[in-house]
C-alpha cells in the first residue's frame, strides 16, 4: 500500500510539474541532416527552463514567418530575408539572435556546368520568394553578374523535394542544404557553389519573434532562447548523440552518410554559435543586397528590427 501511494504520489507530482510548463510554438524548416541540432532543445533543455516546446514544421522559412505573423507561432528560424522584407511592409519581426551563423548551404547541379556563369539559361528549383534557396541563388546571380530575368525560377517545397528533381532531370539546378553532398557524389552530381564560400555574409539561421509576442512574453522568449543555447552547446560538445538524433527525427538508416557530414561541417565552419551573436554588419548587408535584387523597396530601421535585450537576459541566466 505504501508504494502504491508512493507511486501515485509520484505520478501526481509528474503531472502537476508538467501542467506547469508553459507552451512556446517553434516554427523551423522541414527537418533534414541536420535534425539534431535544430531539435536538441527538445530533449530536457526547454523543460529546464519551464516550457514545453513544440516544434511546428514547414516547407520553408517563409511560410514559417507567415505563421508567425498569424500568431500561430511564439517563434521560427529562418535566413532574414523574408523578415526584413516584411518589416519594409510595416511588420513587427525582431531578431533574438542567430544559432546558425554561418550558411552551409549549397547550389547543386548537373555535372556539364563548371561555374556560376552557366546558371544563364538555367532552371533552378528554389523555395518560396523570400526564403534562404530564394535569395542565396539570388545572391550568386547578383555576384556573378546575372539578373533573375537571365534563368527559370521553379518553386519547389523542402530541400529533399529540390534535390530529388535536380536528380530526376526536371531541373537543371538546385539550392539545398550541403548535408545532400554525400548524396549527390551518389548521384553523379556536384556541388556547383558552397554558399560559405560564395556568399560569406549570408546569415543561415537566426531565431525572430514579433514586438506584439515580446510584449506578452518576453520572460518565456529569454528562456526559450536560453534552453536554445544550452542545447546548442550540448550539440557541439556530443557528436555521437547529435547524430543520432538526426537519425531518430528523420528516420535516417544507420548506412546514411549524411547526419555525419553535416555535423561535421558544422563543427569545419563553426557554423553553430551557442552564443546566438546578432551581427547587424550581415543583417546590413542582407538588406542592401534585398535592394539589389529589387525585393526590398522600402528602407528598414535596423535598430528596431533587433531586440539584443532577450539574448543578453539569456546569457545572464545560463551562468
Amino acid at each position: 500500500m505504501l508504494a502504491l501511494i508512493a507511486l501515485a504520489t509520484g505520478i501526481a507530482s509528474t503531472l502537476v510539474s508538467a501542467q506547469e510548463l508553459k507552451v512556446w510554438k517553434h516554427g523551423i524548416v522541414v527537418a533534414k541532416s541536420d535534425a539534431g541540432f535544430v531539435f536538441m532543445p527538445t530533449k530536457g533543455f526547454a523543460e529546464k527552463q519551464g516550457l514545453k516546446l513544440e516544434i511546428v514544421q514547414f516547407n520553408g522559412d517563409a511560410l514559417a514567418l507567415k505563421a508567425l505573423i498569424a500568431g500561430e507561432l511564439d517563434s521560427y528560424e529562418g535566413s532574414p530575408g523574408a523578415p526584413l522584407i516584411a518589416n519594409s511592409r510595416g511588420g513587427d519581426i525582431r531578431v533574438l539572435g542567430c544559432q546558425w551563423p554561418v550558411l552551409t548551404y549549397a547550389i547543386y547541379s548537373k555535372p556539364g556546368l563548371t561555374g556560376p556563369a552557366d546558371l544563364k539559361g538555367k532552371t533552378i528549383a528554389i523555395s518560396a520568394p523570400g526564403s534562404l534557396p530564394d535569395l542565396i541563388v539570388r545572391a550568386v546571380l547578383d555576384d556573378n553578374k546575372l539578373t533573375a530575368s537571365d534563368v527559370k525560377f521553379a518553386i519547389m517545397g523542402a530541400d529533399p523535394d529540390r534535390f530529388k528533381a535536380l536528380s530526376a532531370g526536371v531541373v537543371d539546378v538546385a539550392a539545398a542544404s550541403t548535408g545532400f553532398v554525400p548524396a549527390a557524389e551518389k548521384a553523379g552530381l556536384k556541388m556547383l557553389v558552397h554558399g560559405h564560400d560564395a556568399v560569406p555574409n549570408y546569415l543561415r539561421f537566426c531565431t525572430y519573434s514579433t514586438a506584439s509576442n515580446l510584449a506578452k512574453r518576453k520572460a518565456d522568449a529569454v528562456k526559450f532562447i536560453a534552453a536554445e543555447m544550452a542545447a546548442q552547446q550540448y550539440a557541439l560538445d556530443h557528436r555521437d548523440e547529435t547524430i543520432a538524433l538526426t537519425r531518430e527525427v528523420t528516420g535516417a538508416k544507420a548506412d546514411d552518410p549524411q547526419p555525419a557530414y553535416i555535423y561535421d561541417e558544422v563543427k569545419k565552419y563553426s557554423a553553430v554559435d551557442p552564443t546566438m551573436p546578432i551581427p547587424t554588419e550581415k543583417i546590413a548587408w542582407m538588406r542592401d543586397l534585398l535592394v539589389k535584387t529589387g525585393n526590398l523597396t522600402r528602407p528598414v530601421d535596423l535598430k528596431a528590427f533587433v531586440d539584443p535585450s532577450v539574448r543578453e537576459q539569456a546569457l545572464k541566466d545560463i551562468k
